[in-house]
């Protein structure tokens, strides 16, 4: 029986011996769009790059072995990977979906619904009641997103997965703020888990990319074949980059949780805070549940300050104000009128995402370096 391996090892030596040309250490980037036939009749394993790719196929394996999963399809945005798991369902399917989730996962669940392709049910995940009532018309899908985004609630995997898996219900979960390091959606009970490769499996905030992995390789069949149908998938060249990327991860998640624990921690001493969102800190409302199913607090913290966020932000000089997440540099954002953009406001208010809400995503900086610019901030208000 093989030695399951580290979460370091699986990346730090993932796939170094595949190139059979030059036994090169680092593996090339086969940038073809087409390949060779032998004859007319018989299909060679790799044919046509919208299908396969030797880049992708690195890459979802060391994705693969640090999830758990069997297998699984990278895309060229996380949300393909989204599409990709919706494209699974039948038409009109039912589909439940936390009412904080991500807004862009909102946004693509709407427009699918409004187009009559499924219908979709927003519920709070944290409420068991709300939920097994969600599930008793039925479902043929249970989304999951834990942390939230931007919340950072934590929604109980094993129990939510077990509720829908009675009811006959796919379970997908992103795992995207936490990563494989942090989080194993299929140990706990999911199908599916999805991750947006932009973030931090990249962790250099310079290209998009999107992963879908499960444990069942009839599933897994199902998902290669719908990505290239719908020409989902990702290119060679991102496919390489976000494997050299994935290279660093214990090495940068370690980091950037060490700093986001010291900074949440500060952050709720002072007194222009009025509460903080950060799964590491005792007060979190989902603190124990996080210290079951995770192994680290992860790097996202939320927060909301009192007086004029705009202030707040204007009076920051290292932090830069942006929408994305995971990578090298600290990004601190909106999420009302950035990443939840195309979320109503009744829908934000129903989910708790309030105007003056901040999310921050800690990066690779010297932590005191990060507390005295949130210090200029706060001094702004």
């Amino acid at each position: 029986m093989t030695q399951q391996r580290k979460p370091a090892t699986i990346v730090a030596a993932a796939r170094t011996d595949r190139d059979p040309a030059f036994a090169s250490v680092a593996p090339p980037i086969w940038s073809s769009d087409t390949y060779r036939w032998e004859d007319a009749d018989t299909k060679p394993g790799y044919d046509y790059s919208r299908t396969v790719s030797p880049n992708r196929d690195l890459l979802v394996e060391a994705l693969a072995e640090l999830e758990g999963a069997a297998g699984g399809v990278i895309t060229g945005s996380g949300q393909s990977a989204c599409l990709l798991a919706f494209l699974l369902l039948p038409a009109g399917a039912h589909v439940l979906a936390p009412h904080d989730c991500y807004g862009g996962t909102y946004r693509l669940i709407k427009g699918l619904e409004d187009q009559g392709k499924l219908r979709a049910t927003f519920v709070d995940m944290l409420d068991a009641a709300a939920f097994e009532r969600a599930l008793k018309g039925g479902a043929d899908l249970v989304w999951i997103e834990t942390p939230s985004n931007p919340l950072l609630r934590i929604t109980d995997i094993a129990a939510r997965a077990a509720a829908a898996k009675q009811a006959g219900a796919l379970v997908a979960a992103d795992n995207t703020l936490l990563t494989p390091l942090r989080q194993k959606p299929l140990a706990l009970g999911c199908d599916l888990v999805m991750h947006s490769t932009t973030k931090a499996l990249n962790g250099h905030s310079d290209l998009f990319g999107g992963a879908l992995l499960a444990r069942d390789p009839a599933l897994i069949e199902q998902m290669q074949w719908w990505s290239n149908a719908a020409g989902l998938n990702g290119s060679a060249f991102d496919s390489s980059q976000i494997l050299r990327g994935l290279r660093t991860l214990p090495l940068r998640v370690r980091q950037q949780e060490e700093s986001a624990t010291r900074i949440a921690s500060w952050l709720s001493e002072q007194p222009q805070v009025q509460a903080v969102n950060f799964p590491g800190l005792d007060s979190h409302e989902g603190a124990a549940l996080a210290a079951r199913q995770q192994s680290g607090p992860g790097f996202m913290i939320s927060v909301r300050v009192k007086g004029d966020a705009s202030r707040f932000l204007a009076a920051l000089d290292l932090i830069t104000l942006a929408s994305s997440l995971g990578g090298f540099a600290t990004l601190i954002c909106k999420p009302a009128t950035m990443t939840h953009r195309g979320m109503p406001p009744e829908a934000q208010a129903e989910a708790g995402i309030h105007p003056d809400l901040l999310r921050i995503s800690v990066g690779l900086e010297d932590a005191d370096d990060l507390i005295a610019d949130l210090a200029r901030g706060l001094a702004a208000l």
